[in-house]
Parts: C-alpha cells; structure tokens; sequence
C-alpha cells in the first residue's frame, strides 16, 4: 500500500480529516500528517499524532534532530500528498509557489502527485483568485475534489462543504489504483424524470437516484471513465475526476444525452427511473384553479423508451444493462423486460416496500440464456460493485 502524507489547513472541516485519515489507514496505507497552526485550532495536533503513530510536522524548526531535514524527509518518504482540508490560502500558496510554513513548504518539494479537497465557504470558492489558482493548480497536473453543496458553518446552504470522509478515501482510492474497468468508458443514468405540466407542477416520481450514483461512483473506483447522466436527485452527486455529470431532467433530453454520450462508450447502465408518459402539451403559464370546475384532465402520451432505443443500436462489443422496479410479478415482469428490450442484463428489484432512497436492496439478476440469480440484500453500493465485476468480464 502507499505511503500518504496529509496536509490539514484551518476550517472546520478539520475534524473530518482525522476520519478520513482514519479511513486511509483502515484500506492499508501508512499516513503522516503536517498541519498549520490555524488547522491546530480546530484539531490537536496530538491526536493525529496518536492516530498515526508519529510526529505530526508543524514547525519546521521545533525539530531537534540534525541528522535529516524535517520537511524534505517527509516530501521524500511519500508517494502521494493529500490536502485534506484544502483552505483558500494554501491553495493561493501553492498555485504560486510561495513556502512560508511547514505545509507549504514541504508541499513545495513534494515531487509525488497531489491531490486536494477543498473546503471554505461558498463565496470564498466562488472568488475569481480561488478559481485561477485552481486552475493554475489543475494545469499543474494536481488533482482537485471539489467541495459539496450543503448546510455550510455559516448557517446557510452553499458550495463549499467538505465531502464525506468514505468518499475521500474512495477518491484517493482510485486514484491509487487501476481497477478493472480502466480505460473504459461506462454511462450510467440516475434519479427520476420531470415531465412538465405547466412551468410550476410535473408529473415524477419517488426515485433518489441513489442506485445511479452507486454505480458511478463504483464504476470510478474501478477505474472506469464515467458520464453520470441524472435527472431528479434527492441525494449528492458523486464528486470524482473520473465523473462527468450531466443533468437531463425530462425523458426526452435524458434520451438525447444518453444516445451522445453511449455513442464513445463502453456500457450503459439505466438506472435512472424514466418516465413512461409526458403531458401532451405543457403550458406556458402556470394553470389556475376556476369557480366551479371540480376535475381537471390531463392527456399523456408515450415518451421514447430509452433503454430500448439505445439498445436497438448498439454495437456488438457494447453491453446494456436496463433495471426492473416492479411492485408486483417481479420475475415475469423482468423476463418480460428482457425479451423485448435488447438488454444484455436486467437488475429486478421489488420497489413495493419503499426502496427508493433505501441504502439497501435486494435485486435479482436477468441475462439471456440463463437462470435469473438472486442475491440476498445487500447495499446499493455493494450491488453496483459487483455488477460492475461482472460487467469488466464482459468488456
């Protein structure tokens, strides 16, 4: 495994660093940490040092040792560094070269590839310095994990919020790693579609769209190039280098983007939840309740079947993988979907207890020619990963 060194700036983010760190060491990897004396207010420096087992590098002239240099021994001993919470200043410091602490200093001889999570509040990463050095970063050759949205320290929702510490550790993962979908090219679809009525209401449904983005993420993981293409999410997004997100909330423009993009691809894995019908017409206007009318009417007609389009023209050495949520006659219904789709697998899974936006599910699988597989319940993230080994046999 591989030897990380981590550079943790000041924010409030700190905390999560030490889990992620946490996680670094739990898939194997040795980690030592240099902090700022501003990442010291929010987290001690004694408990990385506990958690990692040796010194943690804040000072570079504290250390009495004179037989090696604090800094240049730790940018040597890694090969990866992690800037885990990446503050603006650090990412000003080392856009520009400038080395005036133990971490900007060590970072400026790191020669191993760096990577760095950002974290700070929202206008703060919206300010044009922060984005030119950013650039400036990624022309660099650094890889960058761009913050969340979500409820921010400030007590309000914006970009800026740190990932979770398991999608951490799963990024720098795959960085790590090549897996067994490398160089390849995989499109997954997620969440629900939005058919609209009038510029206010749509006709939708319960999707998360948490299934999808298992899928991609996994599929990054494994070292796939992936084009997350979604519609209605109730969930974050995967945010990964190997991720292009591409948002298609009707079933119309879902189709449009899957065809671009499925056309340079490997796979396609449909698990977003499209819907069937769309309104014949959509107004222009929002509709409004009148006196004496008791029953409004609504004419719907077919929207293109996506799975079945896409897999209608499909190359040979392309793979489709559709999905089954069915409330009743699962198997039937699946068999059903897979003769008369042109899917190479279909995922059945019973949606009649509330498994949208469950962590868990319980799928069986459906290939021409074989006996339908079930599993037993298992996560979301656990199904798409082992699809996904199957899929790598087959591409």
């Amino acid at each position: 495994m591989s030897k990380i060194s981590v550079y943790m700036t000041g924010g409030i983010a700190a905390y999560k660093a030490v889990m992620a760190v946490r996680g670094l060491q739990k898939a194997g990897h040795q980690v030592r940490v240099a902090m700022t004396r501003n990442a010291e207010e929010f987290v001690g420096a004694s408990t990385l040092a506990a958690l990692t087992k040796t010194p943690v590098l804040d000072d570079l002239f504290a250390d009495s040792r004179r037989d090696q240099i604090a800094h240049i021994e730790l940018a040597d001993w890694s090969d990866l560094a992690l800037v885990l919470p990446a503050d603006a200043n650090v990412l000003a410091k080392m856009a520009n070269g400038l080395a005036d602490d133990a971490v900007s200093t060590t970072l400026l001889a790191c020669h191993c590839p760096k990577l760095v999570v950002p974290a700070m509040n929202e206008h703060m990463w919206k300010n044009p310095a922060t984005q030119r050095n950013l650039a400036l970063l990624k022309g660099d050759g650094v890889k960058v994990l761009e913050p969340a949205s979500g409820f921010l320290a400030e007590g309000y929702s914006g970009k800026g919020r740190m990932p979770e510490p398991d999608q951490i550790v799963a990024w720098v993962q795959s960085f790590l790693t090549q897996g067994p979908l490398s160089g390849k090219k995989i499109v997954v679809t997620a969440g629900g579609n939005l058919e609209a009525i009038d510029p206010v209401r749509f006709i939708g449904n319960h999707s998360s769209g948490k299934m999808g983005c298992c899928f991609a993420r996994a599929a990054a993981q494994m070292g796939a190039e992936v084009t997350l293409i979604y519609g209605n999410v109730s969930i974050a997004l995967p945010q990964n280098d190997r991720i292009r997100l591409v948002k298609a909330l009707s079933a119309k423009e879902m189709l449009q983007a899957v065809q671009a993009a499925f056309a340079q691809s490997d796979a396609l894995i449909m698990a977003a939840a499209v819907s069937d019908w769309t309104p014949k017409t959509t107004a222009d206007h929002k509709l409004k309740k009148q006196a004496g009318v008791d029953e409004f009417h609504l004419t719907l007609v077919k929207n293109p079947d996506i799975l079945q389009t896409v897999a209608a023209g499909k190359r040979k050495t392309q793979v489709v993988i559709g999905f089954a949520a069915e409330t009743n006659d699962l198997l039937a219904n699946a068999q059903r979907k897979l003769d008369s789709k042109g899917a190479d697998l279909i995922i059945a899974n019973d949606v009649s207890s509330n498994a949208f936006g469950a962590d868990s599910d319980q799928v069986t699988l459906l290939a021409k020619g074989q006996v339908p597989e079930s599993w037993p319940r298992m996560s979301k993230q656990e199904v798409a990963e082992r699809v996904l080994i199957r899929l790598a046999e087959k591409i």
